[in-house]
C-alpha cells in the first residue's frame, strides 16, 4: 500500500503550517489564496467574464488517503494511452506509487479493470524514473547536493511501468471460468493497476492449461509467482488431452541446458509425469505410454527408486498439486551387449536385461554399417552387397558371415565385369565394413533386441538403454540408432512386424541428442535425419513423441528441430546455442543468467512464453 500518511490538505490554514498569519502571502502557498470575493476556497474559480486577468486561485486538492490504497498504481496518460494491432505502436503505462516501487519487477503480471468487469492482463516490460519537476539534475550544484544527502527522495521522481497487453480476460458464466481474447480495448485513464494474484486469472491470461503434464511453477525473475490460494504457487501444465488437438507429448519436446543447469534433474521430473496417463489409439484403446530413454550417463534407471530426500511435507505438497512422484516400479534397464565392455549396474535397483543388435537389421538399414565415410556411389554398392548376401545366407545372416562373403574374389570380379560395382568401390566398402566396432556390436551372446520387443516396449513402463559402459563412441551411435530406428520404422509402417510397437503410445527419449541427430555431410547422417524428420512429422498421428535432451541444440539437424513444439530451456552460456532455440527476445536475454533449475518454456500451442522454476527436489532418485 502506498504511504500517503504525510500528505495533508493543501488548503491548511497558516497556523497549521507554522506560518505567520500576518505575514506577506506566499504566492506558492495554496493557503494564501484570496477569498476576499466570498468565493468558496474548495471550488474551482469560474472563468472570468469581465476580461479581468485570472487571479490564480484554484481548488485545494485533498490527497489524504481515505482508507487503504488499492493496487500498485494507476494508468497514466502523460505520454499517451494507446492499444494497437501493431504492438510497437501500443502505448500503455502505469504510474507506480511510492510504497509499491520496491516490489515492482520486470516481467510481473498486472491487471487493469474495465468498467464492465473485464480485465486487461498485462506484463511489465520496462521500468523508468522520470523527472517530477522541471529542473536540471545534471549540474554541479545538483550533484553536490545529492552526494551530501543520506537518502533518496522517491517523491521527487515519477516511477513509470511500461506494460505489454497480453489479453483481455472475461468471465464466462456458462462455463464458470475465466477466458481470454485478444486485446481489443483501451483501458480508462486513471484505472487502478493491480498485481495479478488469482491463479485462475493468471492461467487464463497466459493460456496455461488447468490440467496436463506438470513442468514447474510459474516465476518471474527466478521468484515463484505467489497467490492467496493454497498452495500459493501456480503450476504450469503441458496440454495432455484431445480437446484442442493432440497431446503435446506427441508434438515433441526439447530440453536444452548447459552442464550443471539441472537438465537431467528436470528431464527426470517430466518423464515421471508421462508414466501413468493413458492415450487414445486409432483402434479405440487407451493404453499408457511406454517411455524408452537412451542414457549415456547411467542416470535414468534411478527412476525405479524413491528419492530419500523427498520429505513427507514435500510429498503432501506434490499430492495436492497432482504431481506424480516416487520410483516407478516398472523400470527395466536394457543393457547392450558389447564385446569387451561390462555394465557395472551401480546406483539403482531396477531390473536388468541384456540384448544385442542382430546384423539382420542392416538388410533394411544399410546405413548402420555405412559409417560417415561412404559417398553415394559406395552406399549404393553396399546395398547391392547386402541384398546379395541376405538372398544367399537367409534372414539370419551374421556379421562374420558377411565379412567372409566379401572375401570371395569371384564376387568382386563378377560385380566389376557386369558393371554393377567397380572394383575400387568394392574395396572401399569392404574396408569400411571391416570395422572392429561392428565386430563388437553385432551378434553378441545376448538375445537379439528383435526377439525382446514385447518386453522392451511395455504400456506404462520405462525402458532405459544405458551406454555409459560402452567406451567406443561409434559403437554407441550404432546401438542407439539401431534401436531407435526399429521403433520409428514400426511406428510409421502400414504393415508392421511388431504390433506391440505400433499399438502402444511411445515416448522416445534421447539424451545427448546432438550426437545422433546432427546434420553432417554424409550418407548415414542424411538417412538418419530423413527417418527422424518423418517420424517427427507423423508423430501426432502415430502416438510417437520425441523427447530430445541436449547441451548443444544448435547441432541438431533443422528438419528435426523444426518439428519440436515445446522447448524447455535452462541455463545456456553459448550464444549460438541460445539463438538456435528461437526464444522470444524477452526470454532469450534471461537464459545466460538463470540459476540451476530455472527455465523458460516456449510452447506456442500450449501457452504464452513463460519463465518457470522447476522442483528443487527430484521426484525420483537422482544422485
Amino acid at each position: 500500500m502506498s504511504d500517503l500518511g504525510d500528505f495533508t490538505d493543501f488548503g491548511s490554514s497558516p497556523d497549521e503550517t507554522g506560518d505567520d498569519a500576518d505575514g506577506p502571502a506566499d504566492p506558492d502557498d495554496p493557503a494564501a489564496t484570496s477569498t476576499a470575493d466570498g468565493g468558496d476556497p474548495t471550488a474551482r474559480d469560474a472563468p472570468s467574464t469581465d476580461g479581468a486577468a485570472d487571479d490564480g486561485a484554484f481548488e485545494p486538492y485533498d490527497v489524504t488517503p481515505a482508507g487503504e490504497d488499492r493496487g500498485v498504481g494507476v494508468v497514466s496518460v502523460s505520454r499517451g494511452l494507446r492499444v494497437a494491432e501493431d504492438g510497437d505502436e501500443t502505448a500503455l503505462e502505469a504510474f507506480i506509487t511510492t510504497g509499491n516501487r520496491e516490489s515492482v519487477r520486470l516481467g510481473k503480471y498486472l491487471l487493469v479493470p474495465y468498467p464492465d468487469r473485464e480485465l486487461l492482463f498485462s506484463r511489465i516490460t520496462a521500468l523508468e524514473y522520470a523527472q517530477e519537476f522541471h529542473e536540471d539534475d545534471a549540474t554541479e550544484i545538483a550533484a553536490r547536493r545529492a552526494m551530501r544527502r543520506d537518502g533518496f527522495e522517491e517523491r521527487d521522481y515519477k516511477f513509470v511501468a511500461e506494460l505489454d497487453p497480453v489479453a483481455v480476460l472475461f468471465y464466462d458464466d456458462a462455463d464458470d471460468e475465466w477466458k481470454r481474447r485478444m486485446t481489443d480495448r483501451v483501458p480508462k485513464p486513471g484505472s487502478v493497476v493491480q498485481e495479478a494474484t488469482d491463479a485462475a486469472q493468471i492461467k487464463a491470461g497466459l493460456k496455461i492449461p488447468r490440467e496436463g503434464i506438470f513442468l514447474g511453477h510459474l516465476s518471474v525473475g527466478g521468484e515463484k509467482v505467489r497467490t492467496a490460494a493454497s498452495p500459493p504457487t501456480i503450476d504450469y501444465r503441458l496440454k495432455d488431452d484431445y480437446d484442442g488437438g493432440d497431446p503435446l507429448v506427441f508434438r515433441h519436446t526439447l530440453v536444452a541446458g548447459g552442464t550443471g543447469s539441472g537438465k537431467t534433474h528436470a528431464s527426470k521430473n517430466v518423464l515421471r509425469q508421462y508414466l501413468g496417463p493413458t492415450y487414445e489409439m486409432s483402434d479405440g484403446r487407451s493404453p499408457g505410454a511406454a517411455v524408452v530413454q537412451f542414457d549415456p550417463q547411467d542416470e535414468y534407471a534411478q527412476m525405479h527408486d524413491d528419492n530419500d530426500g523427498l520429505t513427507p511435507e514435500a510429498t503432501r505438497r506434490l499430492d495436492r498439486e497432482g504431481v506424480a512422484h516416487g520410483g516407478h516400479d516398472d523400470t527395466v534397464a536394457f543393457v547392450p551387449d558389447v564385446a569387451g565392455s561390462s555394465y557395472p549396474a551401480e546406483g539403482h535397483r531396477a531390473e536388468q536385461a541384456s540384448f544385442t543388435i542382430p546384423f539382420s537389421m542392416t538388410r533394411s538399414r544399410p546405413w548402420l554399417v555405412a559409417g560417415a565415410g561412404l559417398n553415394d556411389n559406395q552406399y549404393n554398392a553396399l546395398r547391392e552387397l547386402l541384398d546379395r548376401f541376405f538372398r544367399q545366407a537367409g534372414s539370419e545372416g551374421t556379421y562374420d558371415q558377411f565379412t567372409a562373403f566379401l572375401d570371395d574374389p569371384g564376387l568382386k570380379e563378377e560385380l566389376h565385369e557386369t558393371g554393377r560395382v567397380h572394383e575400387a568401390t568394392f574395396d572401399a566398402v569392404k574396408r569400411r565394413v571391416r570395422s572392429a566396432t561392428f565386430g563388437r556390436v553385432f551378434d553378441q551372446s545376448a538375445r537379439p533386441i528383435t526377439e525382446q520387443v514385447h518386453e522392451f516396449v511395455r504400456p506404462g513402463g520405462l525402458t532405459v538403454v544405458p551406454t555409459y559402459h560402452v567406451n567406443d563412441s561409434r559403437a554407441t551411435v550404432t546401438i542407439v540408432l539401431a534401436v531407435a530406428s526399429l521403433l520409428v520404422d514400426e511406428k510409421l509402417s502400414n504393415d508392421p512386424t511388431y504390433d506391440r510397437i505400433k499399438r502402444t503410445p511411445l515416448v522416445l527419449g534421447m539424451d545427448e541428442a546432438h550426437n545422433f541427430l546432427t546434420d553432417a555431410d554424409s550418407v548415414q547422417a542424411s538417412k538418419v535425419i530423413g527417418k527422424f524428420s518423418e517420424a517427427a512429422k507423423q508423430g501426432r498421428k502415430e502416438r510417437l513423441g520425441l523427447f530430445l535432451i541436449t547441451q548443444d541444440p544448435q547441432d541438431i539437424a533443422d528438419p528435426v528441430f523444426k518439428q519440436v513444439n515445446t522447448s524447455v530451456v535452462l541455463n545456456l552460456g553459448d550464444e549460438d546455442a541460445i539463438k538456435s532455440v528461437n526464444l522470444p527476445s524477452t526470454l532469450e536475454d534471461k537464459v545466460p543468467y538463470m540459476e540451476k533449475g530455472q527455465m523458460v518454456i516456449y510452447s506456442p500451442d500450449n501457452s504464452e512464453p513463460v519463465e518457470l522454476t522447476g522442483l528443487s527436489t527430484c521426484v525420483t532418485r537422482h544422485d
